[in-house]
């Protein structure tokens, strides 16, 4: 239960759902944002929080998640469930294009890390893995209207063969129509009955000649229209009146036999209406998932740990919309730590006016609201959230003359209800209770109705200047104070909630700082008397007292982390020297056993020749002796050069840390030291330069202020100064014949790319953006093969097509003239473009 109706308007939560709508790529998201509401359903919420945490990683983490094409055909599908309806080629195409849209959702959302797609267990997105686990995808619907619409959704020709048919004797009509105009046009012009300029033109769907008034009788035929000068008639020749009436017949029966076969699909897809419909809502739900996955990154909001149970232990909640509105004048908004526990249920917030409490009331609310209606929420992913079966609000002033309510009086409205209906699975968010009458027997009603809720185990965030309330917090278990902090010095709210104690509403101060009189302070405190002044100085200075000790405790911590942290270092760089230590002891043992395999070496060859020369027995012992003696030695002189090693390896490390220390010391103890800026050389004429970051050398041909005209090459280009600097001249080899900046491969591509270019675009069917950037492009690859003429077919229609692309070719530097193409090849119907 949601109380009042006007709840999310009070908290912002319209807001938030308009910045929703916003993020939709289709009414079928903004119709599911419309519908968001308030859910006390647990696993229903964490399901809906899942989702979007795992589409926030999508988002995040995947390129290729397909969300091109969003479109809402619902109302097409629902029309064609009357016999006899059909969907047009437009409401066609963007079935198909949706339908492929479902499609590929599916199947991103449905792949696993093992061959098994049958359970999500191991999938990377298990919550949108069941979301799409039984949606229908209609591959053989897709297959159906890929063999009627082409790629750019219009009617193929060979969709039927009666199709064909006349599509074929309509271009063969028109061909001929217009080889006897211009047979006509010809022999006038030889005549003089028509300029020499003149061309065919199309009026009312009819090729027809412009001929100047006096000359109409010269040509017969059928006057068309005349020109809104009244310099020029249309006329339409006898010759080819017959073939124009076929025209229309042939257009007509194309007309006709393209309904037949939209028809006849309509009637294929009318029983699989209620299953299309069904994997339209699952878009709808995924464009719905997309947009709160969107929001939750804007304002940086995160899934906490979500309980089934009534609590909220917040670290770092912000409200979302007041960080969009102060991050938009570079500010930052200050987080609230807040916590409600079954021993301490009712939060009451004391402090000065414009201190922070309404936003902190607020901010529990519209949070808590998003997190029950399935949004992420801006605080510390190590928050506790809980929930709540209902939440009251009062706030603001709800004074009603229709209803003959005064601000009070809705104020004890909204307590009467609340009083009824809130219990232990209740939030109840009121500011300034008591507010609104005489401060006496407003304390007292206030008491007595937070008796009731404290008594009921109710949760809640209250707002209060009331000093009985305050007392009553003290006193009663379940109920705790709270103080918006202020500096006392400066004479600023903070914005810092602090719990455990009341605070100063800091009237005296405020009032000093306005400038209030001082004998007006004095005779209000006079007024209000002594106690009640002391009692405030000595809330104000507790909350001092505990700023200045948590400031302590504070610096204590981050002392603490920095001592952890430099024992940890400490530990790792004795672990690093044990681990050198024991690297070097095996490297010397390695040099050493080599040293002595060669010495076994030496001694074995001496025996070997000892007995090849047959030597006595007394000389071969004498010699194996001194053998022995040797590899003693060798071994005397191995181990003392690996210990004499191993003593300066060790020297050096330590020798390594101590300038480490040393340098750190100094680095922390002297004033920084002024960055050494290199002497810059000015760039000059002839000098061989190159830009920051490449390895292209150019020299430079002149100077023009602050830009260089540098030639790379075959290529001359103008280059800022700055972006430049000096190199020596490149090295030419012996074998060096010829300089060229075009690999040979890159030739080879381009005279292939030559080879295979087309000279014509067909963009009819294309959308205005998408025809631009197809225009675009082809412009492009034409000049960049040395064409230079192409044709744009963008069909006549409405016309706006064709002029957005000759708004498009006007500004292109690459387009020296463009113009329709000649009557005969298809006139207003397709551009030539002469490119430079």
């Amino acid at each position: 239960m949601i109380y009042p109706q006007n709840f999310e308007q009070k908290i912002g939560f319209d807001q938030i759902r308009q910045l929703l709508k916003g993020k939709c790529l289709s009414t079928l998201g903004e119709e599911r944002t419309e519908e968001m509401a308030f859910s006390d359903d647990y696993n229903e919420i964490n399901r809906r929080l899942e989702q979007v945490t795992e589409f926030i990683r999508i988002i995040q983490e995947e390129d290729e998640f397909p969300d091109q094409y969003f479109f809402d055909v619902r109302p097409s599908l629902k029309r064609i469930r009357v016999e006899g309806m059909y969907m047009d080629e437009q409401e066609l195409f963007d079935l198909r294009r949706s339908l492929e849209t479902i499609r590929d959702i599916v199947r991103f959302l449905q792949q696993t890390d093992e061959d098994d797609e049958t359970s999500g267990e191991n999938s990377p997105y298990p919550a949108l893995h069941e979301l799409a686990g039984d949606i229908m995808v209609f591959p053989q619907l897709i297959t159906r209207i890929n063999n009627i619409l082409d790629k750019f959704g219009k009617i193929k020709d060979n969709a039927s063969a009666e199709l064909l048919r006349i599509r074929r004797e309509l271009s063969a009509t028109t061909s001929s129509i217009s080889r006897s105009l211009n047979s006509i046009l010809r022999s006038a012009q030889s005549e003089g009955y028509v300029d020499k300029d003149v061309t065919p033109t199309m009026r009312d769907g009819r090729l027809v000649i412009p001929v100047a008034p006096g000359m109409k009788r010269k040509i017969r035929g059928i006057v068309h229209d005349e020109s809104a000068t009244g310099k020029t008639v249309f006329i339409e020749p006898a010759e080819v009146v017959e073939a124009n009436n076929r025209i229309r017949e042939l257009e007509g029966e194309e007309r006709r036999e393209i309904i037949r076969i939209l028809t006849e699909f309509s009637s294929i897809v009318r029983p699989q209406v209620p299953a299309l419909l069904g994997s339209y809502e699952f878009l709808a739900e995924i464009d719905f998932i997309r947009a709160k996955a969107l929001f939750s990154i804007d304002i940086k909001a995160c899934k906490p740990s979500f309980e089934n149970r009534q609590v909220v232990d917040w670290m770092e909640a912000i409200h979302p919309l007041l960080q969009m509105s102060l991050a938009k004048h570079n500010k930052k908004v200050v987080p609230l730590d807040i916590e409600l526990t079954p021993k301490q249920r009712i939060l009451l917030i004391s402090g000065p006016n414009a201190g922070g409490k309404s936003v902190c009331l607020k901010t529990v609310g519209l949070l808590q609201y998003m997190l029950q209606c399935g949004l992420p929420v801006s605080m510390h992913e190590r928050s506790h959230a809980g929930i709540f079966s209902h939440i009251f609000i009062d706030i603001g002033d709800e004074q009603s003359i229709e209803d003959d309510l005064s601000t009070y009086s809705s104020h004890l409205t909204n307590m009467k209800n609340m009083m009824k209906y809130c219990n232990g699975q209740s939030l109840i968010l009121i500011d300034e209770f008591g507010g609104g009458t005489e401060p006496q027997i407003g304390g007292a009603i206030a008491e007595a109705v937070l008796k009731r809720f404290n008594a009921r185990e109710t949760f809640g965030v209250i707002t209060t200047h009331y000093q009985n309330l305050k007392h009553f917090a003290e006193e009663h278990e379940g109920v705790v104070n709270g103080a918006m902090l202020y500096d006392r010095h400066e004479m600023r709210a903070l914005f810092q909630l602090q719990i455990g104690n009341p605070g100063s509403s800091f009237a005296v101060e405020i009032a000093r700082k306005i400038g209030l009189p001082e004998e007006v302070i004095a005779d209000a405190s006079e007024i209000v008397g002594s106690e009640y002044i002391q009692s405030d100085k000595y809330l104000q200075d507790i909350v001092r007292d505990k700023r200045y000790w948590e400031t302590k405790r504070q610096n204590i911590r981050k002392r603490e982390k920095h001592m952890e942290d430099t024992i940890a270092r400490y530990e790792r760089e004795i672990e690093e020297l044990e681990r050198s230590r024991k690297e070097i002891l095996r490297k010397a043992k390695e040099d050493a056993e080599r040293l002595l395999q060669e010495s076994n070496a030496k001694i074995e060859n001496t025996i070997r020749t000892i007995k090849e020369a047959q030597a006595e027995k007394e000389r071969t012992r004498l010699a194996r002796q001194e053998l022995v003696d040797f590899r003693q030695q060798v071994e005397e002189i191995e181990k003392a050069a690996m210990e004499e090693k191993i003593a300066r390896k060790m020297e050096k490390l330590r020798e390594k840390q101590e300038r480490k220390k040393d340098k750190k010391a100094k680095q922390q103890n002297a004033p920084a030291a002024q960055p050494v800026v290199p002497k810059v050389l000015p760039i000059e004429v002839g000098m061989h330069v190159r830009i920051k970051g490449q390895t292209s050398v150019g020299q430079v041909l002149e100077i023009n202020g602050k830009n260089a005209v540098v030639m790379f090459g075959l290529m001359k280009t103008n280059v800022k100064t700055e972006r430049l600097e000096r190199t020596e001249a490149p090295k030419q080899s012996a074998l060096q014949t010829k300089t060229t900046f075009v690999s040979s491969a890159t030739q080879e591509q381009m005279y292939e790319k030559k080879l295979n270019f087309k000279q014509d675009i067909d963009v009819r069917g294309m959308r205005g953006d998408e025809a631009i950037q197809a225009v675009t492009y082809f412009i492009d690859d034409a000049i960049l093969v040395g064409m230079s003429r192409v044709r744009i077919l963008h069909g006549t229609g409405t016309g706006i097509l064709r002029t957005l692309i000759r708004q498009y070719l006007s500004t292109a530097p690459g387009v020296a003239h463009f113009q329709d193409e000649h009557v005969q090849f298809g006139g207003a119907g397709i551009t030539v473009v002469d490119l430079k």
